[in-house]
């Protein structure tokens, strides 16, 4: 009887343990975006990109305002990841960034943005054109989700 009370015992142990190492249900998606750029203290920009998550492509907008110190123009292609995923929802909203950068004919443009979700989009990638700026940048990311396409 003492032998089945210590399996049992360890057994309820285990499936403790094993409730509370469950890992978060948070998904990582892969996030493609070309965006132009313009302004002169108010910059102002948009683009389209892709949302890979789950298999699936889902097509979405970018629209941003910064403010702050910004001259010139750009376009960029950048690449990179969405952290925190929770559901496809989660990656629609406004985000924010503090940041700055330059690109002067050509260079290398990276940027991280978070929602009031806990979405954490951290991209990269090649910067065209002539840019300064040193900003405080507001972007509406808009998921459609009725143009997915298989991955």
């Amino acid at each position: 009887m003492r032998e089945y009370r210590l399996i049992w015992m360890a057994l309820m142990a285990l499936a403790v343990a094993i409730g509370v190492t469950t890992p978060s249900h948070a998904i990582t998606g892969i996030v493609r975006v070309t965006v132009a750029k313009a302004g002169l203290i108010v910059g102002a920009g948009g683009g389209k990109g892709v949302l890979t998550y789950r298999h699936r492509n889902y097509p979405f907008t970018v629209q941003g305002l910064s403010l702050g110190l910004t001259a010139g123009a750009s376009i960029n292609k950048l690449v990179g990841r969405a952290d925190y995923i929770n559901e496809l929802g989660d990656f629609s909203g406004s985000y924010s960034m503090v940041g700055g950068g330059a690109a002067v004919v050509g260079g290398v443009s990276g940027v991280q943005l978070k929602n009031d979700k806990g979405v954490i989009i951290t991209l990269q990638g090649p910067k065209a054109g002539l840019e300064v700026s040193a900003n405080i940048t507001a972007v509406v990311i808009t998921l459609d989700q009725s143009h997915s396409t298989p991955n």
